[in-house]
């Protein structure tokens, strides 16, 4: 049998872990591995599995060594193949629809702030997705904990984003873009002519989330009125489960996910607000947000808003979680055509231009 790609094999390894959310030190076993191995010749790695000198590397331990060497003798590694027959059920029919018209991913995150992998790393699987873009969304300067962007850090970022496009495959595009932080007065946590520089701006509230209804609401319409905010992020702030103590998701530095109730605003004004404004309404894919609930985006779907079905993904594994936001938008009977990420990148940019 001729030998498989191991490089290939690991990051897929690594891929559906993070999809299934399992434990980041799991993960990292694989993302390690590929990172090593793929420095070398290809030579040195079979070499190294034959003689069973892979352990002797760095980032290489006894479950990643026996897959690459059941990659290069030409079997599916049977780590792989467990993880594959266990991958979940298929989406009902609207849903699969809802999925296949999807185009890009308007939220996400890299390790530039608190994400888990390199730029680099999750455009190239955003490609190997079938996206036709990425818009990198990593934070803002007041979310010290998710280490957010300064503006100078901001800038560095654009020029790499520029640098990074240059070598992607034809026909893919990485987007600029930030999660800006919604203050308490409602401003938006970046210098503005940074917010009027990028394609896409996604703003959410991280902070101050049990203040009164009038407080949240009035800071809420303060941010939606903001010509540069193109979707609001999971506006009501929820978490709806938990990940067992010590783990977090991979990517996710320093955070752990907790149960914690919604936010409360009106939610009628604000919905209101957004289709008067054209800012679309995230439905945030992370499975421990299922934010917005169900009747929030029935709700914001009768005020004629738009939507953006994001997968707020802090590592590779997790662009793939936009099916679960496609399920839940779905079942509220929210059509493509109210779903900017079925855009091309082209009318997406020309969309938030236009609005600022």
């Amino acid at each position: 049998m001729s030998a498989r790609d191991p490089i290939a094999d690991l990051r897929r390894i690594a891929f559906l872990l993070e999809r299934a959310n399992e434990a980041t030190y799991r993960v990292r076993a694989f993302r390690s591995a590929a990172k090593t191995l793929g420095a070398l010749p290809a030579a040195e790695v079979a070499e190294r599995a034959r003689t069973g000198k892979l352990t002797e590397l760095s980032g290489v331990g006894d479950v990643t060594a026996r897959c690459v060497a059941e990659s290069l003798a030409g079997e599916e590694p049977v780590y792989l193949r467990r993880l594959l027959a266990t991958e979940g059920t298929d989406l009902d029919e609207a849903a699969a629809k809802l999925r296949d018209a999807l185009r890009g991913d308007c939220h996400t995150h890299s390790d530039w702030s608190d994400g888990g992998s390199p730029i680099e790393e999750m455009a190239l699987s955003a490609v190997e997705l079938g996206h036709e873009y990425l818009v990198l969304t990593d934070h803002s300067p007041r979310l010290k904990v998710a280490r957010g962007l300064t503006a100078e850090r901001l800038r560095k970022q654009l020029d790499h984003v520029a640098a990074v496009n240059e070598a992607l495959p034809k026909g893919f595009r990485l987007l600029t873009g930030i999660e800006v932080d919604i203050l308490a007065d409602g401003s938006l946590d970046q210098d503005e002519d940074l917010l009027a520089r990028l394609d896409v701006v996604v703003g959410s509230v991280h902070s101050g989330l049990n203040d009164d209804r009038a407080k949240m609401t009035r800071r809420m319409l303060t941010a939606i009125a903001n010509p540069h905010l193109d979707i609001l992020g999971h506006c009501t702030g929820r978490m709806v489960s938990s990940r067992p103590a010590g783990v977090t998701g991979p990517g996710d530095k320093g955070h752990r996910a907790r149960t914690r109730k919604e936010s409360e605003f009106d939610a009628d004004a604000v919905f209101a607000a957004c289709a008067e404004h054209d800012v679309a309404v995230e439905i945030n894919s992370r499975p421990e947000r299922q934010d917005p609930p169900k009747r929030l985006i029935r709700l914001a779907l009768e005020a004629g808003c738009r939507f953006a079905i994001d997968t707020d993904a802090h590592a590779p594994g997790q662009l793939d979680w936009q099916r679960f936001g496609c399920e839940r938008a779905a079942l509220c009977g929210v059509p493509a055509n109210r779903v900017v990420n079925t855009w091309t990148a082209d009318r997406l940019v020309k969309w938030t231009a236009g609005r600022s």
